[in-house]
């Protein structure tokens, strides 16, 4: 199946223009910068056209510089924890910021600049310091060990405005039962882009865990009752 076959749900839907675009985030930890352009045009193949590429090595910033001149690829920022960092990530061609909690600091600055943030949230209580902010879109982290779908479901009872990603403990086995949630329009994870595959420069490896990817996506995502025009990352 190729990636116009996959559907993604639209802004409509409730999901904002971060989470709208594509139903599955590879979370990058990059230890090499050559490496990010070679992995990009591997997840492109593959169908997924949004990647976070973390600060968590020095390899981030010059990774996300590099990628951020593919052709339809979409480039943000993950691990931001500081407001400078916002700065950093912008500046070297992210076009969206991640972080695993909330800081007004780092809000405040990607406000600034019009860049999207997806802060990360782990209770109500951050969640609704989230919502006055005025977002609606957030990270679920770490979504394994808070409960998995039980809890998401429960979280968004009383947030029925907000549209949840959830990050880490989620696998190409798992990741169906989340994105089954309305309230769930993309999932994150880094399976797909595991470092032993970086490591050893095994693209068709990414590819074929980023289509695989995919066409659990557009399985679980067919099956919902707001079924949307197919995804298409491909550059016209």
């Amino acid at each position: 199946m190729s990636p116009a076959d996959t559907p993604a749900r639209s802004p409509k839907d409730g999901a904002g223009p971060l989470l709208g675009r594509c139903p599955v985030l590879p979370v990058v930890v990059l230890e090499d910068p050559d490496h990010a352009l070679p992995m990009g045009e591997a997840l492109l193949a593959g169908g997924i056209d949004t990647v976070e590429i973390t600060l968590r090595t020095p390899a981030g910033l010059p990774g996300i510089r590099r990628l951020s001149t593919l052709p339809g690829m979409r480039v943000g920022a993950g691990s931001v924890l500081r407001p400078d960092q916002v700065d950093q990530a912008v500046a070297a061609g992210a076009e969206f910021v991640v972080s695993p909690g909330v800081s007004a600091g780092v809000l405040d600055r990607a406000r600034a600049l019009t860049v999207p943030a997806l802060p990360g949230v782990a209770t109500a209580s951050e969640l609704m310091a989230v919502v006055e902010r005025g977002l609606a879109e957030v990270k679920f982290f770490p979504a394994g060990l808070l409960g998995g779908p039980a809890a998401i479901s429960a979280l968004a009872g009383p947030f029925p405005g907000v549209s949840f990603m959830p990050s880490a403990g989620l696998d190409a086995d798992t990741m169906a039962r989340y994105l089954a949630l309305p309230c769930v329009p993309a999932v994150s994870g880094s399976w797909m882009v595991a470092p032993h595959l970086l490591a050893q420069r095994r693209w068709a490896a990414v590819t074929d865990a980023a289509a695989r990817a995919m066409r659990t996506a557009a399985r679980t995502l067919a099956a919902l009752p707001d079924r949307r025009p197919a995804h298409d990352p491909r550059p016209s």
